[in-house]
């Protein structure tokens, strides 16, 4: 039985394709969902180190997708350099130009994913897509396969119910190294500036409020990222020997590391800013069930939950290389290296950001401890233009296909892309969506999409594309 959305007695006239394009959607659902279980069987991480064949074959992949819809007029796999001769992972672009002046809308979304982590921690293998109950799980069943998938599926919807005889033009842009930092994507944009010239641009990379709540995301963090190398001795030295009157490594990046934050757990890094704004209810207890927290374990920082996630910078140790437990001997480790990954406040320019978390380190070095920065990737934070009309023709078709009025969100995470968007195509109104929700567990074992989700957030675009052809 076909279940079609209501609007809430707040809606305005329900879309007139609302009811054919919800009965398209449903219909195609198994398909689709299936066609992204293929997609998440191929281990595309584009991180150093892994298959680069398999970005590769994931790109096929979306490609003949595409391809299958038959309604573009061109369909390519393209490169652009990362610098030199050094080529990125392929991303899949399609176009079909506007005409009789309707607007053009581009579609992104990623198809490569981050690494799965270790197997023992998934309760299913990582790359076998696995139904358990509403939802799908498996490496980039959300993060973002389900972002090109909930594109194709959207597009389809659309052509069935109006047919292929329509104005409105489209591009599909499915970048292939989102997660190792999109490193060619200002080349690739420059390049394909023309076929990627678009009036409003859907980026499907980020989540809702719940899974009964759609979300548009208004701000994203920032990020700066670097590995740093602690040094104290030219070579190990047994502990016994001289601990107690020699400091060893370890010893001083604990303490260092130490001085990133207060004993509230909030930052203390002079210059790293915050920002004030409006945020919605969102209780510690909402907070200790989506992140995990174990019992008696506290949140961190001040101000209200959200402003800590979407207004406050954040510092986070994500890896650290030095001798392993098995491997341990009775020495004092001469060098210890750390990966840290800070994020910043929409409004702060992410070198400054880097110089703030610099001179920190260099001022706080405990014992003279000779330190070096390496690997510095930056990435700008992002607020939404929300006067512009886009913003008002997405919100619509999410109130409509989900039943529910979306908020205006804000989002820990970084898209740093959408600056170079911004940069390239500044009259372009850009819209971060999604098919996530906070259980979804994206970059973490166990990731998963939920179904129901998936489906409102097609609806939601076919909803949107159906409405850019109207108009005028």
């Amino acid at each position: 039985m076909t279940h079609t959305p209501q609007p809430t007695s707040a809606s305005t006239t329900p879309d007139p394709l609302l009811v054919p394009l919800t009965e398209a959607v449903e219909a195609a659902l198994p398909a689709t969902v299936a066609e992204l279980g293929a997609l998440v069987r191929i281990p595309s991480v584009s991180w150093d180190g892994f298959d680069a064949d398999q970005v590769k074959r994931s790109a096929e992949s979306a490609k003949a997708l595409i391809e299958g819809i038959g309604i573009f007029e061109t369909v390519e796999l393209a490169r652009a350099p990362i610098e030199g001769d050094t080529l990125g992972h392929p991303a899949v672009l399609a176009t079909r130009k506007a005409k009789n002046g309707k607007p053009t809308i581009l579609l992104y979304a990623h198809h490569d994913v981050q690494p799965p982590g270790h197997d023992e921690d998934w309760d299913s293998p990582p790359f076998e897509p696995t139904v358990r109950g509403d939802r799908l799980y498996g490496r980039g069943a959300a993060d973002d396969k389900a972002g090109i998938m909930a594109h194709v599926a959207a597009i389809r919807a659309f052509v069935e119910t109006v047919g292929t005889d329509f104005d409105l033009g489209l591009v599909a842009f499915f970048e292939g190294e989102e997660e190792f930092g999109s490193r060619s994507f200002a080349n690739f944009i420059t390049e394909n500036r023309e076929k990627l010239a678009a009036d409003v641009i859907v980026v499907a990379d980020s989540d809702n409020w719940d899974i009964t709540t759609p979300s548009l995301t208004v701000g994203l963090r920032g990020n700066v990222t670097f590995k740093l190398k602690v040094s104290t001795l030219a070579h190990a030295s047994h502990s016994g020997m001289f601990g107690g009157a020699v400091p060893d490594a370890m010893l001083a990046a604990i303490k260092l590391l130490a001085t990133l934050h207060g004993e509230d757990g909030a930052v203390a890094v002079e210059g790293l800013t915050s920002r004030e704004s409006q945020t919605p209810e969102y209780s510690e207890e909402k907070l200790r069930h989506e992140a995990g927290l174990l019992d008696g374990v506290s949140s961190i920082g001040d101000g209200t939950v959200l402003s800590r996630l979407w207004d406050k910078p954040s510092v986070t140790v994500t890896g650290i290389d030095a001798p392993t437990v098995m491997n341990a001997s009775n020495t004092l480790t001469p060098s210890v290296t750390v990966k840290v990954s800070a994020r910043i406040a929409p409004g702060q320019d992410p070198e400054e950001a880097f110089v703030a978390l610099r001179d920190h380190l260099e001022a706080n070095a405990p014992f003279g401890a000779h330190l070096e920065i390496s690997d510095v990737d930056k990435g700008s934070p992002f607020l939404v233009d929300t006067s512009g009309w886009a913003v008002e023709v997405v919100k619509s078709a999410m109130h409509e296909a989900w039943g529910n009025e979306p908020l205006e969100t804000g989002i820990g995470g970084s898209i740093p892309f959408i600056s170079d968007l911004v940069e390239v195509f500044p009259e372009a109104q850009i819209l971060v969506t999604g098919v996530e929700d906070p259980e979804s567990r994206a970059h973490s074992p166990n990731e998963s999409l939920h179904l129901g989700v998936f489906k409102r957030a097609i609806l939601t675009e076919a909803l949107l594309l159906a409405k850019l052809e109207r108009r005028a």
